[in-house]
């Protein structure tokens, strides 16, 4: 009884969460944005076609309009007075975050975000990402289908064979069943080999949650498959978070991780901001 007290005490004091005038729940956008990446020195502060990529992202969430509120998450005073020049939001958090989520929920315990119910988080390395990747995975949290979204494309069997690429098979209903850099579904028969085919699908880094969810998921321990895959949705799904997988139609342009994906987003950039 003294716990449902207490339980029922911190859920009046909480801050009331905001609706649109639809019902839905209004959206915090989240970029989190490490400076230390290992591949790409100083990341978030290369030049993407005349401004830092960060303020690309930036700007692209923004464009996407998904969210009522995007703020820049980073570990970088550099990065966020980036951000801040641009006309962006930015939040200074720890250097010592284990995954992009562990950031996010980081800035959504602050006290100017706790009154939004669902966050969303865009990678800092993905200008390219697609409005119906982002809105399909916030279509699931907003309406309350599930307390966890996320994206997938249609994708060429070829990724099978790329460990590099993340592959996710997903139940009747949507959701996710398992993430792998392995080839899943395996083509074991050749005669059943269209079928699954068409149930190849490259996962895309974009996550939707609920702030329960997202909560709950940071305050689980890693998970062994989560370690030895290197991929951190597996955490809420091994704990048995369910997460909602939205279908797009073609595979994102990519992220950049290299100098040669930031070669290639800046040959592309023009035009990609005529589509």
């Amino acid at each position: 009884m003294l716990y449902i007290d207490w339980r029922e005490i911190c859920v009046r004091a909480r801050p009331p969460f905001s609706l649109s005038p639809s019902g839905a729940l209004v959206i915090l956008a989240v970029i989190p944005a490490r400076i230390g990446a290992t591949r790409l020195p100083r990341k978030p502060l290369r030049d993407l076609a005349g401004k830092p990529l960060v303020v690309r992202v930036w700007e692209r969430v923004q464009a996407i309009g998904v969210a009522e509120r995007c703020v820049v998450a980073t570990d970088s005073d550099e990065v966020a007075g980036a951000v801040r020049g641009a006309g962006g939001e930015a939040v200074i958090t720890r250097d010592d975050h284990v995954s992009g989520t562990d950031r996010v929920a980081e800035v959504a315990a602050m006290p100017a975000y706790r009154g939004y119910d669902a966050i969303v988080n865009v990678q800092g390395d993905e200008p390219f990402v697609q409005r119906d990747a982002v809105l399909g995975a916030a279509g699931f949290v907003q309406r309350g289908e599930f307390p966890l979204g996320t994206t997938a494309a249609a994708a060429d069997a070829s990724i099978l064979g790329q460990p590099n690429v993340v592959k996710v098979v997903t139940a009747d209903d949507g959701r996710a069943l398992y993430f792998s850099r392995a080839p899943i579904p395996f083509l074991r028969d050749s005669a059943d080999g269209a079928l699954a085919r068409s149930m190849v699908r490259q996962h895309i880094g974009v996550y939707a949650y609920t702030r329960e969810a997202l909560l709950r998921w940071v305050g689980l321990p890693q998970h062994p498959l989560e370690q030895v895959e290197r991929l951190e949705q597996l955490r809420p799904l091994a704990a048995g978070i369910a997460m909602g997988v939205a279908h797009v139609a073609r595979p994102p342009r990519g992220g950049i991780d290299t100098e040669d994906d930031l070669a290639r987003a800046s040959a592309q950039w023009e035009d990609f901001i005529r589509e």
